[in-house]
């Protein structure tokens, strides 16, 4: 095998950055893509120049071409495509979050290991250029020992209804930008244990959409010591904030993945650009250009077909989701307990995240 023939299964927002970021890798080929919807995944095939559509992804499954499927999907439909995808052979890339229940980690791990296909969690904060050239200086001993790190993400909503409903998505903010952070720290300091989780968090604006949480700090510390602390919004105005800070024993580094790469905008109107859908672009606003890259996707999709074409670990698995997991549980445990919860944390069977907060609260 020369080329890895992809799959996408999902016709909106983040199907689109996987298929612009698999057009830049000389050794992959969009050969289909699958949806329910037949206009969207028509319109989406047509757009990016897909030769197969499908409006259940199934089907699709069953071309030989298709080497590896990316599931773009909802989060409550990740195991069951993931399980199927398996089933026929196809490597998998899992966006995140990896799934809603620790039962799904294990039923989506246990179908790629038995069909001997590769799983790999798509955290691309693992593969963003600035972000990658920060760990080189943390393990080039520039910082010295890290005892802190910070992680950001912020704006005012995400971009599909489904989101807001618990009952689809698992929860709130905190499983769906928090899980960035969440694995960042863990791979900034070459995957230690986290051994603790403190939350705090809460629905502050978003009463009519969600009861999920809308704004969430949280704390995690690692064995050895050192600490992340996440802060994720879906309630902050101006646009995307996505930021980062590693403090170690000899320096510190900062880095903003929009603000010294973008261009500095004013518009009375606004204007439409893929980060900037989770809010307005009137008024003033940061307008980063080659988000894909900037962001690591591409170089992360390139890295699975690598690990494809060459049988090699991807650097992010599925056993590294499903720790994101039991972070992200632990996490709505504690906000709804009010206490810090000690890892390892095995939750309740067959609950999902956010009923760890809205059944302590009620």
């Amino acid at each position: 095998m020369d080329k890895v023939g992809v799959g996408i299964i999902g016709s909106q927002f983040v199907a689109g950055i996987h298929a612009e970021s698999f057009a830049r890798i000389p050794n992959a080929e969009l050969v289909a893509v699958a949806s329910p919807t037949e206009q969207h995944v028509s319109d989406f095939a047509s757009r990016h120049e897909i030769p197969n559509h499908f409006t259940d992804y199934r089907a699709m499954l069953e071309l030989p071409e298709v080497d590896v499927v990316v599931l773009g999907l909802p989060n409550y439909l990740h195991c069951q495509a993931c399980c199927d995808a398996a089933s026929a052979g196809k490597h998998v890339i899992c966006e995140k979050p990896l799934c809603t229940t620790m039962e799904e980690a294990d039923q989506m791990i246990e179908a790629c290991a038995s069909a001997g296909v590769k799983l790999m969690y798509a955290e691309e904060l693992c593969f963003t250029p600035k972000y990658v050239r920060a760990k080189e200086l943390v393990d080039s001993g520039a910082l010295g020992d890290i005892y802190l790190i910070k992680q950001c993400e912020k704006h005012d909503g995400p971009h599909a209804d489904w989101f807001w409903d618990v009952e689809l998505s698992g929860g709130g903010v905190t499983l769906d930008m928090g899980c960035h952070g969440f694995e960042f720290f863990r791979w900034m300091l070459n995957k230690p244990e986290a051994v603790g989780v403190y939350a705090d968090m809460g629905t502050f604006v978003h009463t009519d959409r969600t009861r999920g949480d809308d704004d969430a700090i949280i704390i995690v510390e690692f064995e050895g010591g050192a600490r992340g602390m996440a802060e994720e919004s879906w309630v902050k105005k101006g646009g995307m904030d996505d930021r980062a800070e590693v403090y170690g024993s000899e320096g510190v580094i900062f880095a903003d993945l929009l603000r010294g790469n973008s261009l500095v905008t004013y518009s009375d109107v606004g204007y439409d650009y893929a980060v900037e859908k989770a809010g307005t672009t009137r008024g003033w606003s940061f307008t980063i250009y080659e988000e894909a890259w900037n962001y690591g996707f591409p170089q992360e999709m390139q890295h699975f077909v690598d690990c494809i074409l060459n049988d090699e670990e991807p650097l992010e698995t599925g056993e590294d989701g499903k720790k994101v997991m039991e972070i992200i549980f632990a996490a709505y445990e504690s906000a709804g307990t009010g206490r810090k919860v000690e890892l390892p944390f095995t939750p309740p069977p067959g609950k999902r995240p956010i009923d760890l907060w809205l059944e302590a609260s009620t």
